[in-house]
């Protein structure tokens, strides 16, 4: 009886040890860059609100009706993505930023219904991840009408679906490197729209600094940043 109980009390200790360990580790992000997240909130063309789930950035001009429901990379900072968006938003089109449950988009079950009620007004909705947030929206591409990849790549075939897809990648890439972005090719539509970024890293997708695992980029943050937005930019046209 008394070897049973130590028994059960050293799995249940290490149990909660291992929880505490993950939670630890699922709650240490990678920061978004302060300066670069200012610049957005100063912008006059962008407004930027806190809504507890998600952040939302939406524009103060003439609005297209267009947003993008996007999902961040493993444990990076939603706020990361601002300066990514900045001038996707300031163009007309809402992009909300989801907080995902214990920063990985995996632990994450909300439906796109939950940060779409953000914003209302939106007639047309895409779905878009960088890296493990990708992976997601993948599977949410369904009750959307664009997927939107930075940096990521599907792991459930959606070949046959007709939503339309960007997937823009980076050749210095050392996470979803441009093997593995070739490699799952078949699990997108044969309409979806491809586009390497010569010079861009992992990180670039984002403004948290470098990621471990990352090569070095040869292009500056802002040129990188540039060529970004203006993919989406143009994507974010065709949607209805």
């Amino acid at each position: 009886m008394n070897r049973a109980l130590r028994w059960t009390a050293w799995v249940v200790t290490v149990v909660v040890l291992l929880a505490v360990v993950f939670l630890v580790y699922a709650n240490i992000v990678m920061q978004g860059t302060r300066s670069a997240a200012l610049q957005v909130w100063r912008d006059d063309r962008v407004a930027v609100r806190d809504a507890g789930d998600s952040v939302v950035m939406t524009p103060t001009g003439a609005d297209d009706g267009r947003g993008i429901v996007f999902i961040p990379g493993a444990k990076v900072d939603p706020y990361a993505y601002l300066a990514t968006f900045r001038q996707v938003v300031a163009s007309g089109t809402t992009v909300v930023i989801t907080k995902p449950t214990l920063n990985l988009a995996f632990f994450d079950t909300r439906p796109l219904s939950t940060f779409e009620a953000h914003a209302p007004g939106v007639r047309s909705w895409a779905v878009g991840g960088h890296s493990l947030g990708g992976v997601r929206a993948c599977q949410l591409a369904k009750d959307a009408e664009g997927l939107l990849l930075l940096g990521s790549y599907c792991a459930n075939d959606i070949a046959r679906s007709a939503v339309q897809v960007l997937s823009v990648s980076g050749s210095r890439d050392g996470l979803s490197t441009p093997e593995k972005v070739a490699a799952a090719r078949d699990e997108l539509p044969s309409t979806a729209r491809m586009v390497e970024i010569a010079g861009v890293n992992h990180a670039d997708f984002g403004a948290y600094g470098d990621q471990p695992g990352d090569r070095s980029a040869t292009i500056s943050r802002e040129d990188a940043r540039a060529q970004i937005s203006a993919a989406v930019q143009d994507w974010v046209r065709t949607l209805g």
